[in-house]
């Protein structure tokens, strides 16, 4: 069971994986451990030395020293410091929540011990102080427990103890186990820190990760923090709240996987038969069947052009669902006043799970934004391709 002093702190973490894979330094929230990263240690380990560990007070590390607090920048000192004790000179880092502020601190400050840079169901700015405050008097008048429904309510979506009783159940353990002074010094480093400037100071590749239904961090805030790094990709993961690697591992596992390890670039070839993959699903196999065979010299080159570049590499990329992808370019049809292409999408939205009532809903706010002849235009178009019987795929 290793162990190492960090300061004052005396700190537990757990290494998994080959010792000569690159390294992944996973950091957690508040309220939990590096258990909480158990279900996506078995897709990580075989293609990252995995280190794990517990912030002050939490898991099996020591609190803080009683009547101290500890800054998301003294926290993200810890983590530089407990690489350094392993010997690990630079790494990949995951943060979640707390964890995310800690890791966007630490790649600020330190950039050149972050290789790549992970940030889940995190905010420059997390919840407002008077939450922090206010979470901080109940623990240490009443203990965690009297904080314990509230806190998991925002953790999983309402849903998940229904279908993973065992998986809520060891949840409630986790941040029960925590020490008071240990969250009450996570809640102080949350309610003082304001990451905004940071932002702006790293340069690792990023990745940020939102919980399509996180109450703590919402999709506007990590979206805003994406915008804020440069280059910094965004990915949902849909019916997921505060804690996607509980609720969805397989999808973070997923994202992880390529972004960590970016696969070689693609031929032309490849990014031609993935992305013909995508366009028979969602247009149909006849209809695209039916453009490929009437080709001609002249747009020969263009069918493959648009294959290979809006259905090999727009369509297929992870931040946003079929289903929202149709929906924007629908709407963006009806805005440019492309009628034909609009009526093959109204089509093709039967095969991306788009409602009937949902096109009503866009075509309405498209009336506002793009002016009412274009959505009148659309409706008339709408009407008519959604009274057509499905054509056969």
């Amino acid at each position: 069971m290793p162990f190492t002093a960090l300061g004052r702190e005396n700190v537990h973490f757990e290494v998994t994986g080959p010792a000569a894979a690159p390294p992944l330094l996973l950091i957690h929230s508040l309220g939990a451990s590096g258990h909480v990263f158990d279900p996506l240690v078995p897709a990580l380990a075989p293609a990252f030395r995995v280190v794990r560990y517990d912030l002050p007070g939490h898991g099996l590390s020591s609190p803080p020293a009683a009547g101290t607090g500890a800054s998301v920048a003294e926290l993200a000192r810890g983590a530089a410091a407990l690489l350094d004790r392993l010997g690990i000179g630079r790494a990949h880092v995951f943060g979640l929540s707390l964890g995310g502020q800690v890791a966007l601190a630490l790649a600020a400050a330190t950039p050149g011990c972050v290789d790549r840079l992970v940030l889940c169901a995190t905010a420059p700015r997390l919840g407002s102080p008077e939450l922090w405050s206010q979470r901080i008097d109940a623990v240490k008048s009443a203990g965690l427990a009297s904080i314990a429904d509230a806190v998991l309510a925002r953790w999983t979506t309402a849903g998940f103890a229904a279908r993973a009783p065992a998986d809520a159940a060891g949840l409630r353990a986790m941040l029960l186990a925590t020490h008071p002074d240990g969250y009450a010094a996570g809640c102080a480093a949350l309610r003082d820190a304001d990451l905004r400037a940071q932002c702006g100071q790293v340069s690792a590749p990023t990745l940020a990760i939102a919980g399509e239904r996180d109450p703590a961090a919402p999709l506007a805030d990590v979206q805003a923090m994406a915008a804020a790094i440069r280059g910094a990709r965004l990915a949902v993961i849909p019916a997921a709240a505060h804690l996607p690697p509980v609720e969805r591992p397989a999808e973070v596992a997923a994202l992880l996987a390529d972004f960590l390890t970016p696969a070689p670039a693609e031929t032309l070839a490849e990014l031609y038969e993935r992305g013909l993959a995508v366009r028979r699903r969602v247009l149909g196999r006849e209809h695209v069947e039916r453009a490929l065979a009437s080709a001609t010299e002249l747009d020969r080159d263009f069918q493959e052009f648009i294959t290979r570049t809006a259905w090999g590499s727009v369509w297929t990329r992870p931040g946003l669902e079929p289903r929202t992808r149709s929906l924007a370019t629908i709407a963006l049809l009806v805005a440019l006043g492309r009628d034909e292409e609009l009526e093959l999408h109204l089509r093709a939205s039967r095969n991306t799970g788009v409602e009937p009532r949902e096109l009503s809903e866009l075509l309405l706010h498209c009336a506002v934004y793009a002016g009412a002849p274009a959505a009148n235009a659309a409706f008339r178009i709408a009407r008519r391709v959604l009274s057509e019987a499905p054509a056969r795929s």
